[in-house]
């Protein structure tokens, strides 16, 4: 275990533990019944269980290596949580082949808040520039491509 791994806090409390570990709270306390997982200490004041430092690298220990306080443990992911919307799948992007300078261009004209296409742009540089924009500048090229393109949604 690294020190990347612990928490920044000296003390955390039993769901935080749980959520350190990748597993449920309830599958935690469950383990922890076991003799799996060490029981929290009780802060002195409030009498609240929490996982000082020394417990929180042993219980992350325990859940990377799998050897818990009484013996060898396995665990199951984390499970989603009902209600939870699935992520989106991505659709593969398109294998059409767009000039590197085109997608500059698309990405500082969306940085300008105008939403636009690789092939919507190639049209406006055709039309601005017929004989290409080798040898021009690119703040210019932006400027003029954008007001053009402004200029269409209008």
């Amino acid at each position: 275990m690294s020190a990347q791994d612990l928490p920044a806090k000296v003390a955390i409390t039993v769901s935080e533990m749980a959520d350190l570990c990748r597993i449920s709270r309830s599958r935690f306390y469950e383990l922890m019944k076991a003799g799996v997982f060490p029981k929290p200490v009780q802060h002195p004041s409030s009498m609240r269980p929490l996982y000082d430092l020394d417990l929180i690298a042993k219980c992350l220990e325990i859940r990377a290596t799998g050897q818990g306080l009484t013996g060898p443990v396995l665990f199951n992911r984390k499970s989603k949580k009902v209600g939870q919307p699935k992520p989106k799948a991505e659709r593969p992007a398109k294998s059409q082949s767009v000039d590197p300078a085109i997608e500059t261009l698309v990405d500082a004209i969306k940085a300008l808040g105008l939403t636009t296409s690789p092939q919507a742009v190639s049209e406006a540089v055709a039309t601005l520039y017929p004989s290409g924009i080798t040898g021009v500048e690119q703040g210019d090229v932006i400027r003029k491509t954008f007001l053009h393109l402004q200029g269409k949604r209008s």
